[in-house]
């Protein structure tokens, strides 16, 4: 039997990037996948996809940084497939590498925003759902730079500590209420994210990796899949780092 048969996967930023290999993969092990993205997303092609890979999926047009959006997110969903079993919190926007003094307000208070305010709010209204249907999991999306410092990226690194903290809190106050929840700590990913990005940055990535490569999507879907299902039933309130052993 397939991992996740017949489960309802939501998963925010599923139109690219990790969202999207995540929902790849989801379909694969028999989930019934939401793509949750800004409406000028691609998420035509993500569904074509995921419906390529067997799944029944749907579309729901999100942004993290209205409550009002996600409300209305999860209660499409649940009004499409009859509840909600897991949450992908993987919505997220990059910065530019500013040191801390010349990181603008502006600029900080937009990556909280969208990087750990939203996580916060899809959290909050996922686990009202789950506690009316007895159940389900979430997996948030944070970085390595959620464990340890990340020079030239203040808000980021920020948020996603926050990230964690969130993960943490959640998964103790539900623990008793058949809910887990956990979160995923990827190095540099070889995502739409950091194609742009100059040459010389992409090799100190590489450089920095003790296996002298980027991450593939594809890995940390895999590791997706290992914290929403039923392989990882004692695991909670914890994160998995996936990172070559850049942290060891």
């Amino acid at each position: 039997m397939r991992k996740l048969e017949n489960k309802v996967v939501f998963i925010t930023g599923g139109a690219s990037g990790l969202g999207r290999a995540a929902a790849v993969a989801a379909a694969h092990e028999g989930a019934k996948v939401v793509i949750a993205d800004l409406p000028n997303s691609d998420h035509a092609a993500a569904l074509g996809e995921v419906q390529a890979a067997g799944a029944e999926a749907l579309f729901v047009p999100l942004d993290v940084t209205s409550s009002a959006n996600i409300q209305q997110a999860i209660a499409a969903t649940v009004e499409k497939f009859g509840r909600l079993d897991v949450a992908l919190n993987n919505a997220g926007i990059g910065e530019g590498y500013f040191s801390f003094l010349e990181t603008s307000e502006e600029s900080f208070q937009r990556i909280i925003d969208v990087n750990l305010t939203g996580v916060f709010v899809c959290m909050k209204y996922q686990l009202v759902q789950f506690v009316q249907q007895g159940g389900g999991v979430i997996v948030n999306m944070s970085s390595l730079a959620g464990l340890k410092g990340a020079p030239g990226l203040s808000a980021y690194s920020a948020a996603k500590h926050g990230v964690l903290g969130l993960t943490r809190v959640a998964a103790l106050e539900f623990a008793r209420r058949n809910v887990r929840v956990n979160a995923l700590c990827p190095y540099y990913i070889d995502t739409p994210l950091i194609k742009d990005a100059p040459e010389d940055v992409r090799g100190q990535m590489v450089s920095a990796s003790p296996m002298k490569r980027l991450g593939r999507a594809e890995e940390v879907a895999k590791a997706f899949i290992y914290l929403a299902s039923d392989d990882s039933s004692y695991t909670n309130g914890t994160q998995l780092v996936i990172d070559s052993g850049v942290i060891s």
